[in-house]
């Protein structure tokens, strides 16, 4: 449980970073997000996740 907690804490760490150091190119960021169809981001999160499940198989072998 305590590497999980500190996995999720840099988890945090490392996605607040760019909102605390460039917030205004993260909401013109957003905006173009925001414009994507919806197809698009649901290929984007597909793929995020089959990395993310990799990444966590391969680190834990």
């Amino acid at each position: 449980m305590k590497f999980f907690l500190c996995v999720l804490g840099m988890v945090f760490v490392i996605e607040g970073i760019p909102y605390f150091a460039f917030p205004e190119t993260i909401k013109s960021y957003l905006m173009k997000v925001y414009q994507l169809p919806n197809g698009t981001l649901r290929i984007f999160g597909f793929f995020s996740v089959v990395i993310g499940l990799l990444l966590v198989y391969f680190g834990r072998n």
